[in-house]
């Protein structure tokens, strides 16, 4: 999450959707009160995963190999 304010909630919230609490209960809990925070976290989308994956030098090794 690239956003200071909420980054560090980030990974409490997860872990509270995990145990079954509901959204808003769950940012209640972290103190999150305002809507502008309350939309930061509900928004957010975790693409550090997916961009860790990728590896332009692969990409490119398979495009030479299937040129030839």
């Amino acid at each position: 999450m690239i956003i200071p304010v909420t980054g560090d909630i980030w990974e409490r919230y997860v872990k509270l959707i995990d145990e079954g609490v509901n959204d808003g209960d769950a940012m209640d809990e972290l103190t999150l009160k305002r809507y502008c925070c309350r939309r930061m976290i509900m928004t957010h989308v975790d693409l550090i995963e997916k961009l860790l994956r990728y590896n332009p030098a692969e990409r490119d090794a398979k495009k030479a190999a299937l040129n030839g």
